[in-house]
């Protein structure tokens, strides 16, 4: 009797797009063409230290000790069988969609279980044909280490996983010729019950900026209505706006996260400066400190 344990993990999870239709048009053809796009995928996760956990139908689900393997792996994977698909007819080309997650999972023998998993299966659903989708946990390993491109595509909502999952698309070179009718993954119906969920933003921004809206407006009121000469709600409406922009900041991907979370937070500094001001900028030195981190950070990205 096998027992069961917990590890940390890469979860590399992978399916072919309209496996259904191809087999319906050429189901020898198929499978041969199957048996051998996974022989290969096999070897690359091989190469790359991982290890094949288990296929079924036309998935295939493996694991990695290294995060950046696992994203090496896939990428070679999509390349390999793109340059196979380039010599087959538009409509009978096998496209494999790949999702990557690092996470928590239980081992029992052979086989991976849990959440971590069942994500992995989701991010690889919302993968354009010949494309791959990873989760932030994965992004924040690889991101300065992996010769390609990412795009942030929001929060995935996933079944047991309350605050959504960020995820980002691989780009892989300059695109391939496969996934130009799906430039931005998307989430599509699974025939597979382990991938059904669908994945789309998750819509919690807006009610915590209304919230917050509703606070600071609370707050002013009750600051005008006892008013004693002071307009104390000044710090925690400051504070609020600080807290939703930095919520805007988790979810946006047009300026480096991590450089623009310390530009609010200098933001901070000065309003707490200018709302206590005594005829000196004390602000400065904090500001040159964040200064000094913005500009290590900006000369660390890739």
């Amino acid at each position: 009797m096998s027992e069961t344990r917990r590890k940390l993990t890469t979860i590399f999870c992978a399916d072919v797009q309209d496996y259904t239709r191809l087999m319906g048009a050429d189901e020898e053809g198929t499978l041969a063409t199957l048996k051998r796009c996974r022989d290969a995928m096999g070897n690359l996760i091989e190469s790359h230290g991982g290890r094949v956990v288990n296929t079924w139908g036309d998935g295939l689900i493996a694991d990695f000790p290294s995060v950046v393997e696992a994203v090496r792996a896939a990428v070679d994977t999509q390349n390999e069988l793109a340059g196979f698909n380039a010599a087959r007819p538009s409509d009978g080309r096998m496209l494999f969609r790949i999702g990557i997650n690092l996470g928590d999972v239980i081992v029992d023998g052979d086989d991976i279980y849990g959440d971590g998993v069942n994500i992995a299966a989701r991010l690889q659903a919302s993968a354009a044909p010949g494309g791959i989708v990873i989760s932030s946990t994965v992004y924040d390993q690889v991101r300065n280490k992996v010769a390609v491109g990412f795009e942030f595509l929001g929060p995935l909502l996933v079944k047991n996983v309350e605050d959504g999952v960020p995820s980002y698309a691989v780009k892989i070179g300059d695109g391939s010729e496969e996934a130009t009718p799906d430039e931005r993954p998307v989430a599509r119906p699974q025939p597979k019950a382990a991938v059904t969920t669908e994945a789309r933003p998750v819509p919690g921004g807006r009610r915590l900026y209304a919230a917050l809206g509703v606070i600071a407006a609370v707050l002013v009121a009750i600051n005008l209505l006892s008013w004693q000469g002071v307009f104390w709600a000044r710090f925690p409406v400051l504070a609020l706006a600080v807290i939703a922009a930095l919520a805007w900041n988790r979810d946006q991907s047009r300026f480096d996260r991590k450089i623009a979370a310390l530009a609010i937070v200098a933001l901070g500094i000065i309003g707490i400066n200018l709302f206590t001001w005594e005829g000196r900028f004390w602000a400065v030195w904090p500001m040159l400190g964040l200064a000094a981190a913005i500009g290590l950070r900006w000369s660390m990205r890739r």
